[in-house]
């Protein structure tokens, strides 16, 4: 118990410090934008006067939800049936409750799944190559592993003891490595292979481990939703002042979710208000006069195509962010794009898996060009020029069904910048005083930081 209020309270520290980093960013970016006062204020004025409800339902018209008690791999066939990143996750035992803080848990996606699989590979690695759990140096010295092993991660379920439990059930079902690779998880992971998939889906107890259990340790992405009555620019404002991905919308008085509204969804909506005249004018600005991008080179995450697809994976969670920029040479040459969206392929495909811990950027990238539709082709690095108009990249964004657009400068697209869908949002709202405590009722702080 002791373990878990410790965790718990880092986690929640890991979220305080992002709001404070999410309202930092924001400042800066209304600083820099230059947009006339009396303009933002009708913009504003506008947002404010448009219904959630009036915004576009999600496709198929029912939003996807995830009961809590839905086993792992079901919640990756989920998504990647449905062809969405993250969906709301429901507590059946609510399940008819009004209130949405009991009816739902969060939100699970494809970046909390991952660093459970990459978290779980190492335990299974262990059990694999055990004999036995005294054999495998379970406890102390097995959590001590992961701590290397894992990303640097031990979290709830490395020491809950679930090494332990599944030494047992791999060496009971029959599932083992050569006995010969290894004792330690680095190791017996390089030569994981297919069982990864055997202990995972088939053994205890990963084969058990519910989505619930994966909001309960990677508590990523929070759960903040709207009334239908709500104005848009309540959700301009939490899709880019506090970077919330998504933001689910409910009915008052009705249990159900019943729209869903993206950060891309809200970007395909501003492409389509061309011929009005305050998005003609915004948008034909050259991105520099709005201050984008608005990170300096050197703030921008990148990863080399020689560099391990584990430590792109590593970086994005480390830093909370959906996508890379694949880069070559000193100067940094765009040559691709890796984002969570590949990271289906890669939880699809075992054979994939079975080296992931030897495989390059560059490799990946290959192997998802030749997958198929199936699996959902890699998508290259969309760019575009310092000097650019912000209605052109608006049409990138909207029209390639990307999360970001990498500036590029030269004739040899070195890295200038990246400009995401919510730096597009920021572009066109701020602010006003004490807007959510008014409109709303509560301080987003408050609800982020609970």
């Amino acid at each position: 118990r002791y373990q878990d209020m410790a965790g718990s309270e880092s986690v929640d520290k890991e979220i305080r410090s992002a709001v404070s980093s999410c309202e930092a960013y924001f400042e800066k970016v209304q600083s820099r934008k230059n947009l006339p006062k009396s303009l933002q204020e009708t913009l504003n004025s506008a947002f404010a006067g448009i219904p959630v409800s009036s915004f576009p339902q999600v496709p198929g018209g029912k939003v996807i939800e995830i009961p809590a008690e839905t086993s792992v791999s079901e919640a990756v066939k989920i998504l990647s049936d449905s062809k969405i990143l993250s969906a709301p996750v429901i507590n059946k035992d609510h399940e008819s409750s009004l209130d949405w803080r009991e009816r739902y848990l969060g939100i699970i996606d494809y970046s909390s799944i991952i660093l459970w699989v990459l978290e779980s590979a190492e335990l299974a690695a262990i059990a694999l190559s055990a004999t036995s759990a005294t054999a495998a140096g379970v406890g102390a010295g097995a959590v001590g592993a992961l701590g290397v092993a894992a990303l640097g991660v031990t979290g709830p379920v490395a020491a809950a003891g679930l090494a332990a439990a599944a030494v047992g059930a791999a060496v009971a079902g029959g599932v083992a490595a050569d006995r010969g690779i290894g004792k330690d998880a680095p190791t017996a992971a390089d030569h994981l292979g297919k069982d990864f998939y055997q202990v995972i889906l088939r053994e205890e107890p990963f084969k058990s481990t519910t989505v619930r259990t994966i909001l309960k340790s990677f508590r990523y992405a929070p759960f903040l939703p709207v009334s239908t009555e709500s104005s848009m620019l309540s959700v301009l404002l939490l899709l880019s002042k506090y970077r919330l991905r998504n933001v689910p919308v409910i009915k008052p008085g009705e249990p159900d979710i019943k729209n869903y509204i993206t950060q891309s969804a809200v970007v395909q909506g501003l492409e389509g208000c061309k011929g009005r005249d305050w998005f003609d004018h915004i948008s034909a600005l050259p991105i520099s006069d709005l201050g984008v991008p608005f990170m300096s080179p050197n703030e921008v995450i990148s990863i080399d195509s020689e560099e391990l697809i584990l430590e792109a994976f590593k970086r994005m969670r480390d830093n909370n962010i959906g996508g890379l920029p694949v880069v070559e040479g000193p100067n940094k040459k765009v040559v691709g794009n890796i984002s969570m969206r590949d990271i289906r392929y890669l939880l699809l495909q075992p054979e994939v898996f079975s080296n992931f811990r030897q495989l390059t950027v560059r490799s990946f990238a290959a192997k998802i060009a030749t997958a198929g539709e199936d699996y959902g082709l890699a998508i290259p690095a969309i760019t575009c020029k310092p000097d650019s108009t912000l209605g052109s990249v608006i049409n990138s964004l909207a029209s390639r069904s990307v999360h970001r657009v990498y500036v590029a400068s030269g004739d040899e697209n070195e890295l200038y910048g990246v400009i995401t869908l919510r730096d597009v949002i920021s572009c066109f709202v701020s602010e006003p005083p004490n807007y959510f405590e008014n409109c709303l009722g509560f301080s987003v702080k408050e609800v982020l930081n609970r």
